[in-house]
């Protein structure tokens, strides 16, 4: 029995590509595609696919949003996320949201139908290249929560609203708390989270996901 495939690409020879690569050897069918986000919702709610291969760039709502839908609706289907993306921190909000496997779109076709076959068997498949970043991330990561443990529920508001773009006056205002007293909670803050001005602690709460750039 074919593992059963969708395919989600705004690239339509990108989604040809794949589609013969899986199908060459008969052990995978393609049985659906979708060239955004949400017509990729619709289509998995009727065609009930085993594999979802998912593209993280896609116009109306893009592979984190569906991912994120996916998981919120609880629909059961295996999500493998094929991207042009390297970069660690969409790897990181993919594992965090839930992804079944995480790949590039240059990788061989060998290791595309590996990661298939293993996420198949339930197992999670990073591509192998990724791994080092993704693990040095999460020791990084791990050095953040205890910085961001070490603040108090006020140093976190003030911290967020420097990421905001507040100057020390707004914030005041804001919080209803004195300039002084937002100074004094900057300089803690500072301290706390290994800074020395306001852009790297902007930069801090954004890569923790204190504040959303969207």
């Amino acid at each position: 029995m074919s593992i059963k495939v969708m395919l989600a690409d705004d690239h339509v020879l990108m989604r040809e590509g794949i589609r013969q690569l899986l199908e060459f050897d008969g052990t995978i069918s393609v049985i659906a595609e979708a060239n955004n986000g949400v017509e990729c919702m619709e289509q998995l709610l009727s065609v009930h696919p085993d594999i979802l291969l998912l593209d993280i760039n896609m116009p109306v709502m893009n592979g984190i949003e569906v991912l994120q839908e996916i998981k919120k609706k609880n629909i059961s289907v295996k999500i493998l996320v094929l991207t042009v993306h390297n970069e660690v921190e969409y790897l990181l909000k993919a594992v965090d949201i839930g992804v079944d496997g995480y790949i590039m779109k240059d990788a061989e076709s060998a290791e595309l139908k590996k990661a298939i076959n293993c996420i198949m068997q339930g197992e999670t498949y990073i591509q192998p290249s990724l791994v080092p970043a993704l693990n040095s991330r999460l020791v990084s990561r791990d050095i953040d929560k205890e910085k961001i443990n070490s603040l108090t529920k006020r140093e976190l508001e003030v911290l967020i609203e420097v990421a905001n773009g507040m100057f020390n006056k707004e914030i005041a205002t804001s919080l209803n708390i004195s300039e002084r007293t937002v100074k004094n909670h900057i300089s803690n803050i500072f301290k706390k989270i290994d800074v020395s001005d306001r852009t790297q602690a902007a930069v801090f709460a954004i890569k923790n996901d204190l504040i959303k750039l969207y």
